[in-house]
């Protein structure tokens, strides 16, 4: 298993590099002057040009790039553009924020998705099971940005009983929460729905029900379980997409994450910080998917013979 692992964190390398060449090269590729954004507008044209060689802005874009790789390597991912602060110390800032936002997320999704396409399935073509691919077809087509307007509007204009702001306490992350979670709420009841549907058509659930085992037993123990895989692939996927997808909803909120952060860097060209949250994002993708990977040797004991099977090669 743990050569399994080394190889899989070794096959991110490759993946990693690639996405940080095209982000640096479409960056490089996207109109604005990082040293003029230093330097403000009323600069002269000899200290922004002077600056710009100081930066290295004049050499070679693949001179550019590698000398990034080279220090990033070394843990110096450069400095802020716009604030001038280690880019580690910004993202190490907003990293806990985004975590706390996708866990409510992933925590709400996983609490109400499974349970409603457990109900629905076991309840097929019921006035439950009707309502809720509804109210799934409904949260999918909503934009994140309206939902979360909507939200605020009722709860904290028109209730006041919860901030739409700022993220000081537990009560600042319902609304944003709620708002992220609601495609990846809608996703987990159709892929929980079609799942158990699969597997109570099975011979054994048939079976199960003929020796006098309980319905409660067969949904939990032999349904549910035999389900797992794809809502596993849902919840490991979906919380990393979380950690960097609530670039609309950190905005919308006002939250301090990394999501609200790539999209300032992107508007003011801070390529250091962008490049740095795009990185953060692939490899949270990666590990997420190693993980799932391991999950799913837990719950199919026959996946292990592929993965032996990978690791003798």
């Amino acid at each position: 298993m743990l050569k399994y692992i080394a190889k899989r964190l070794l096959m991110m390398v490759p993946i990693i590099l690639g996405v940080s060449f095209i982000v640096f090269m479409i960056l490089d590729l996207t109109p604005g002057d990082p040293a003029r954004m230093i330097l403000g507008d009323s600069a002269t044209d000899e200290a922004v040009e002077l600056l710009r060689e100081e930066m290295g802005l004049n050499d070679n874009v693949f001179i550019r790039y590698f000398r990034y790789i080279f220090n990033a390597l070394r843990g110096d991912f450069g400095k802020s553009y716009r604030t001038g602060v280690p880019v580690i110390e910004e993202l190490l800032a907003r990293i806990p924020t985004s975590i706390k936002l996708a866990t409510g997320s992933m925590a709400l999704v996983v609490l109400i998705g499974i349970p409603v396409g457990i109900i629905s399935a076991v309840k097929q073509y019921s006035i439950i099971d009707t309502v809720s691919l509804t109210t799934a077809l409904l949260l999918t087509s909503i934009p994140n940005f309206w939902l979360g307007l909507m939200l605020i509007l009722f709860f904290s204009l028109r209730l006041d009983i919860l901030p739409a702001t700022g993220a000081d306490t537990w009560k600042h992350f319902i609304l944003p929460s709620i708002t992220l979670g609601a495609f990846v709420l809608a996703s987990m009841i159709r892929m929980t729905r079609s799942s158990m549907l699969e597997v109570i058509r099975q011979d054994y659930i048939r079976t199960a029900r003929a020796k006098g085992v309980g319905e409660f037993a067969i949904t939990i123990k032999h349904s549910l379980k035999n389900a797992l895989l794809p809502i596993i692939t849902i919840v490991g996927m979906n919380f990393a997409l979380l950690l960097g997808g609530g670039l609309i909803v950190e905005s919308t909120f006002a939250l301090p994450g990394i999501g609200s952060l790539t999209v300032n860097s992107i508007r003011t060209k801070d390529t250091p910080i962008v490049i740095a949250s795009i990185l953060f994002l692939a490899i949270a993708i990666g590990i997420m998917n190693l993980i799932v990977d391991i999950f799913y040797t837990y719950i199919d004991p026959r996946l292990k013979t592929t993965i032996i099977d990978i690791k003798n090669k």
